[in-house]
């Protein structure tokens, strides 16, 4: 296998689009909460492009559910990698953990609070 430094110019942007495909895939076969979430999105984002009464509205209700899922692969990746380091209870992997989990909360009430800012004023 090239190591993932080789190449350059368009062969190195297709490798970096399929390492990210690859990514995407393993979230979406070992991660449940990306799938509910990618799933909650696929539901929202159509929903988002027809309430959105401007490009502005539909750009933060579809970026705050994209958001969303920035978040949940990042906190898997934190998660994978320290679940690598070891599984025995330690400190800071708990710690590290957490913050990813608190990282994905938020994004959620980001989601929330974008979406009651936007269309809370329509029916107010």
């Amino acid at each position: 296998m090239e190591s993932k430094a080789s190449g350059q110019g368009l062969m190195r942007i297709w490798r970096a689009f399929g390492w990210s495909m690859s990514g995407l895939r393993a979230a979406l076969q070992n991660e449940a909460a990306f799938r509910q979430e990618a799933a909650l999105c696929a539901v929202l984002a159509p929903i988002a492009l027809w309430l959105g009464g401007s490009g502005v509205e539909r750009a933060l209700l579809v970026g705050s559910l994209a958001l969303v899922l920035v978040a949940e692969l990042l906190n898997s990746a934190v998660e994978a990698v320290v679940d690598r380091i070891g599984l025995e209870h330690h400190e800071l992997s708990g710690r590290a953990k957490d913050i990813g989990s608190a990282a994905v909360f938020i994004s959620l009430v980001n989601v929330l609070a974008v979406w009651l800012l936007v269309l809370l004023p329509r029916w107010w």
